[in-house]
């Protein structure tokens, strides 16, 4: 601090000589102390009055502004942040703050009272007759203006009252009850001004941040149950097609089953009928052993055209999953000196019904090349679900041969007469599932048919790319095990 001068004049030469006479001037001390001029004796303790409440000011503004900001905490919090801040401010022994009945209908809590001790008390019986009058008062809509007074009978304290607004309406208000020391001055009520003004609008942003998270939960529940629906009408959707898709083909299977019955199966039988009756005519040895040859084949050629009858007629049911399809394939007219065993291997799980089709279909054609080509006894259908991926094996003791196969696949590529064309489908359904088909020796003697498929399915024309070199492939090393 600057001392003061000494040498020279005290009170020092008026510099203005209109000043009247008995007047001091205040010095270079204390314009160096306060920065300012003034000729009023009194100014400097009026300075520091004023120092002292701008400081307060500044230090509960900036306990409003720490108060305010928790707008994000939800209006509880809020509450609770202004209600202290203002029993800091004034140092007050009793604050309350109240909102009235039907305004700001989403904030809570509806009144807050803060003790002596800084502690809340929540039942209103319990605190002083006048606290809990002036929070009824307000809660009422009955007190909605500013005003104090200098002592509470009740309380023996300093009373005031700040009333909440927002949009020209009274919505609450703040009480305070400082002590008999504590002067309550200009600076204070606008601050508990500003404080009722911040407070009705965080109060309102409170409210529409909650509506907000409200109605974007509300909108979230929506578009998750607009998705599920969705999803159901697609799932929906595509059994529907799937549906009209297996009428069609359940159409078209009993009118092939039909023909078959009613021409081909006739023909056959008439061919069986008059085979026999030439057998009784003729003696010749060489020639009843051919006609014997040809017996056995239309009789074969019967039993297989009823077994194709009888799978297009019953078709399986949408409900049966492929493991059943193959058991009950094994039922359906198949010679009697060859027996077939299935076996299933790891979790099933349930596949596109395109896809349980094609390998239903493959495990039915390499059956029927089984009964009629191999000369087999026995013949066994294995099903294996992997990690993404599931293979099916059809093996037999037969006397087809892995390389004869792939020379007969080979030539019905190239040969316009259809023959072969089992193989083919077969080929082809494999490559269509994204898959392989692969020919080898079995362990039981003939012909094993593999067919890996991955789940879920792959790009086809990838596959189908790379089917053929790695069929002969698979292939060799098949037959060299």
């Amino acid at each position: 601090m600057t001392s003061v001068p000494s040498s020279g004049p005290w009170p020092p030469p008026r510099a203005d000589p209109s000043q009247p006479a008995g007047r001091s001037w205040p010095g270079p001390d204390l314009d160096a102390l306060t920065g300012l001029r003034s000729g009023k004796p009194s100014f400097y303790p009026e300075y520091r009055v004023s120092a002292v409440r701008l400081r307060r000011v500044i230090l509960a503004l900036e306990r409003i502004s720490a108060a305010l900001v928790r707008t994000m905490e939800g209006s509880e919090a809020l509450v609770r942040a202004v209600v202290d801040a203002a029993a800091d401010h004034l140092s007050a022994d009793w604050v309350a703050f109240a909102l009235v009945d039907g305004r700001l209908k989403d904030a809570s809590p509806r009144h807050l009272v803060l003790g002596p001790d800084g502690g809340e008390w929540t039942n209103l019986d319990l605190v002083p007759a006048t606290v809990r009058a002036h929070v009824e008062k307000v809660r009422r809509g009955d007190d909605t203006g500013e005003h104090g007074s200098d002592h509470d009978r009740d309380t023996a304290r300093t009373h005031l009252h700040v009333p909440v607004r927002l949009d020209g309406r009274t919505v609450g208000g703040f009480v305070a009850w400082t002590p008999r020391d504590r002067e309550v001055d200009d600076t204070d009520h606008s601050v508990l001004r500003i404080l009722a003004g911040q407070t009705a609008s965080a109060l309102q942003n409170c409210a529409l941040l909650e509506r907000s998270e409200k109605l974007y939960a509300r909108t979230a529940r929506q578009a998750e149950d607009l998705r599920a629906r969705n999803a159901e009408l697609q799932r929906t959707q595509e059994q529907l097609g799937a549906a009209r898709q297996r009428e069609v083909l359940d159409n078209e299977r009993h009118r092939i089953a039909r023909e078959l019955h009613d021409s081909v199966t006739q023909y056959a039988l008439s061919a069986g009928m008059h085979i026999e009756l030439v057998r009784g005519e003729l003696d010749e040895p060489r020639l009843l052993e051919h006609l014997d040859t040809a017996k056995d084949l239309t009789k074969r050629a019967v039993e297989q055209l009823r077994s194709a009858i009888y799978a297009l007629s019953h078709h399986e049911s949408a409900d049966q999953d492929l493991p059943a399809m193959l058991r009950q394939l094994t039922t359906v007219h198949m010679p009697d000196e060859l027996r077939i065993d299935v076996r299933i291997g790891g979790e099933p799980v349930r596949l596109p019904a395109e896809q349980e089709q094609s390998l239903f279909r493959i495990a039915g054609e390499a059956l029927f090349n089984t009964a009629m080509h191999a000369d087999a006894s026995r013949a066994s259908i294995r099903l294996a679900y992997r990690p993404g991926a599931v293979r099916l094996t059809v093996s037999d003791d037969g006397k087809g041969r892995p390389e004869e196969i792939r020379r007969s696949l080979r030539a019905s590529a190239l040969s316009p007469s259809g023959e072969h064309r089992g193989l083919v489908n077969m080929q082809t359904r494999a490559v269509e599932m994204g898959g392989t088909v692969t020919f080898r020796r079995a362990r039981m003697g003939g012909l094993q048919v593999q067919v890996d498929v991955p789940v879920g399915g792959t790009d086809g024309g990838r596959t189908s790319r790379g089917s053929a070199q790695g069929d002969a492939r698979s292939d060799e090393r098949g037959v060299a095990s």
